[in-house]
């Protein structure tokens, strides 16, 4: 990720990075874990990117980070479970226009955004 280094006073952390990107993904777009791992030098912390979602959902809502916006390498829902009820993320999406079927977002490659080719 293109950044300045971080003064002493603001030091960043991955979940912090995770969140950033994850607040650029457009409206009516789906991320993968794996893609913003790999776009933030992680190239196997998929899961990584998994539990910053988890970490920021008690503190932040979903207009500071849309975590419903983030899906797995085969646009499967698998966070769910960690929304307020199981059908919460593909509602969230479905008000942004993607629609879901079977806990997984249709046309998933036309709707994928990667934050390696979207950000360069």
């Amino acid at each position: 990720m293109k950044t300045a280094a971080p003064s002493p006073k603001t030091e960043r952390n991955f979940f912090q990075d995770v969140h950033e990107v994850v607040r650029l993904i457009p409206t009516g777009r789906v991320s993968t874990y794996g893609a913003i791992a790999h776009y933030l030098g992680a190239r196997h912390g998929a899961r990584m990117v998994g539990y910053a979602l988890i970490a920021a959902a008690p503190a932040l809502s979903l207009e500071n980070v849309p975590a419903q916006r983030v899906v797995n390498r085969n646009g499967l829902l698998t966070g769910r479970h960690h929304f307020a009820t199981p059908t919460a993320m593909q509602e969230a999406l479905e008000a942004e226009g993607v629609r879901v079927e079977n806990d997984q977002v249709v046309e998933f490659k036309k709707l994928f955004w990667d934050p390696a080719t979207e950000l360069e």
